[in-house]
């Protein structure tokens, strides 16, 4: 019973804390990235780029491209938020973070990350990048959670695990074609700011009533 509490102070803490960032963007990516790298590089540039626009910009909290999303965030003009998850390797929190909250469960975390999002930008990442790309996926894709922008960054990354979507999910009709249209590819920083802007070019960013109710439910 002590666990259920557990989980619930969890919720309670997210939910209060990050209640008045809005809006935000969750970025994605692999946490053993050096910072010599140009992922590392590109990701710090894109969080700049969003938090300079106005956007709180969200992470794991930890190092390698968590680390650069933060930095770009906290340099910004925007909140720096990282959801860190306390795990035996790997993860330790990265010095950049605004706000930093703490957790022991994914599934927990996994809420927060998709709660206060406007949109998804996923970088090259390993097993925990492609968990969250396919619980965003999932969830616009039944209808759990409103349409947000989904950028994947880098193609030449992501093209192998595209085209598979293309040549097998598509072909065995696991998925539709029209599902791959929930996803944007972008090289470029400013490219991603952009696919974003697009997005609520014609609708704003304030959820609609239809909406509010789906967040109700998350």
């Amino acid at each position: 019973s002590w666990k259920v509490f557990q989980i619930m102070a969890e919720f309670v803490e997210g939910f209060e804390r990050l209640a008045p960032i809005w809006p935000a963007v969750s970025i994605f990516g692999s946490a053993r990235t050096p910072r010599d790298r140009e992922d590392y590089q590109k990701a710090e540039q894109i969080a700049r780029l969003l938090s300079d626009s106005g956007f709180a910009v969200i992470s794991g909290g930890g190092p390698g491209i968590m680390e650069a999303v933060n930095k770009g965030g906290y340099f910004g003009k925007s909140p720096s938020i990282g959801l860190n998850i306390q795990l035996p390797h790997e993860q330790t929190a990265n010095e950049y973070q605004d706000i930093a909250l703490d957790f022991r469960h994914f599934f927990s975390r996994k809420v927060m990350f998709v709660k206060y999002a406007s949109a998804y930008v996923v970088m090259p990442g390993g097993f925990g990048t492609l968990d969250e790309l396919a619980e965003i996926l999932t969830l616009v894709q039944t209808g759990k959670s409103r349409r947000i922008p989904i950028v994947l960054v880098n193609s030449r990354f992501w093209s192998g695990l595209l085209e598979w979507f293309r040549g097998t999910l598509c072909r065995e009709e696991t998925i539709d074609p029209e599902d791959l249209d929930l996803m944007y590819v972008c090289d470029d920083p400013k490219e991603v700011v952009e696919a974003i802007f697009a997005h609520y070019e014609a609708r704003g960013f304030e959820p609609s009533t239809a909406e509010r109710e789906i967040m109700l439910e998350l």
